[in-house]
């Protein structure tokens, strides 16, 4: 039986998914509009998080700033499938560490994130990747049919960079002594806890793009 936490999730993801992907798709004022909404909560979270330190509220802000224009930068410049595949990869790196480390358990990973174990490390590869190879297959065989290990590299490197941020975000948590970074999102928790690999994958993919 699922449980009401678990419902909460299921639910809240049921009416972010679409809803964010609606905005990506639709670009320009729209998207910017649903930006600056995301970057205002994110960055009033971060501020109750880093409440100790002016210097790491300053900082976690001009980061956030960064993070988020990379994304727009992205989305306007490149196709936005483009977009919308990066942001699928770090939907299901999530979901395949959710699901794999509920289902298996296991030896924890770190104290950084006591949940976090290596179970659900495997599963933050293994989801994405079969999600992200069945993309490849039906949508980008005909643009790059001769570079498909290139491809998987760029899956794995997505979701490895994903999870990198999960847990630096962990990590200020757990010296914030929270559980979340807020309450805005039922059975998430606030909405940094649900962007925190994203929004280090963009300023690392607008990075390889520029060069």
């Amino acid at each position: 039986m699922i449980n009401k936490e678990l419902q909460k999730r299921i639910l809240s993801s049921l009416i972010l998914i679409p809803l964010s992907f609606f905005f990506i798709i639709q670009g320009h004022i729209l998207f910017i509009f649903f930006l600056s909404i995301i970057f205002l909560v994110s960055s009033y979270e971060w501020i109750i998080m880093s409440k100790k330190s002016l210097l790491l509220k300053f900082l976690g802000i001009i980061f956030l700033f960064f993070s988020f224009y990379t994304a727009f930068y992205f989305r306007e410049n490149e196709n936005y499938k483009n977009f919308l595949f990066i942001i699928t990869i770090c939907i299901f790196t999530d979901i395949g560490g959710y699901s794999f480390g509920k289902m298996f358990k296991g030896p924890k990973l770190t104290k950084i994130s006591p949940k976090k174990t290596y179970a659900g490390v495997f599963g933050s590869f293994l989801l994405p990747l079969i999600v992200g190879l069945v993309v490849y297959e039906y949508e980008y065989t005909d643009q790059i049919s001769d570079k498909g290990l290139y491809f998987l590299i760029i899956i794995l490197f997505i979701s490895f960079i994903s999870q990198i941020g999960d847990l630096i975000i962990s990590y200020f948590k757990r010296n914030a002594k929270l559980k979340d970074t807020g309450k805005i999102l039922p059975g998430h928790g606030g909405l940094l806890d649900r962007i925190d690999g994203i929004i280090f994958v963009f300023p690392f993919c607008y990075l390889i793009t520029i060069l």
